[in-house]
């Protein structure tokens, strides 16, 4: 398979998998998952790519633990600050984790691995990275995968106007949801550069795979944390 046939076959799933995420049931995501990461990277690999270069090989595995761990417990710090400051606990104040503790953390360690970070990092930052890598090399690659990787969050965005109680208390008009698009698509392009950057500088997609565990998962437990300080 030629390199850009690949990566037409992953723009294609990409769009494919964003919109099932949005229409199709929830409980089905964690399947879905993982099963489109498995594609994709038969996908990866029928274009010649090796398990190093789609960030799956052994001798980076330690080097991706090590960063993968530190900068999630910087994203848990970070956390930590925001939830014990009253100040900025509103802006946790996500409708869809006003659940309890069991629920919260099953959505954290395991709806959000599985129907959610399995298949974005395999998608963006292995086989896309990976392809766009061979052809066009480096910089190319983590700029035209982070790219996309905020485009992919467009429909994330709509949701969030939705949901986030501190953009619901503004006016819900055209401009304000436009705003939230803009800037969720601008600060997951610039997060797009950041887990590339690790997938690059470890040689090991374990890195950006802990630290978007950690942003995804670890804002569950935080927003969960912040309805339950609000109701005592």
């Amino acid at each position: 398979m030629s390199t850009s046939g690949a990566i037409a076959i992953v723009v294609l799933v990409l769009v494919v998998i964003n919109v099932w995420v949005h229409v199709g049931p929830r409980a089905a995501h964690s399947f879905t998952g993982p099963l489109a990461a498995g594609l994709l990277l038969l996908v990866g690999r029928s274009a010649g790519l090796s398990w190093d270069e789609l960030g799956l090989g052994r001798e980076a595995l330690a080097r991706g633990l090590w960063w993968g761990a530190v900068t999630a417990g910087l994203i848990a710090a970070i956390y930590a600050v925001g939830v014990a400051v009253p100040a900025s606990r509103r802006l946790f104040r996500d409708t869809r984790y006003r659940i309890g503790p069991g629920s919260a953390l099953y959505v954290a360690f395991v709806t959000i691995p599985l129907g959610t970070v399995v298949f974005e990092e395999v998608a963006f930052r292995s086989v896309l990275w990976g392809l766009l890598e061979a052809g066009h090399g480096t910089v190319a690659a983590t700029v035209s995968s982070s790219l996309v990787f905020g485009i992919w969050h467009v429909l994330p965005a709509l949701d969030l106007a939705r949901t986030n109680t501190a953009l619901s208390g503004t006016v819900r008009d055209r401009r304000t949801v436009g705003l939230t698009v803009l800037g969720t698509v601008a600060f997951t392009t610039l997060a797009g550069l950041v887990f590339a950057g690790l997938r690059w500088h470890t040689g090991s997609l374990v890195a950006p795979v802990l630290l978007h565990w950690a942003a995804n998962g670890l804002g569950v437990l935080a927003a969960a944390r912040v309805w339950a300080l609000s109701r005592e």
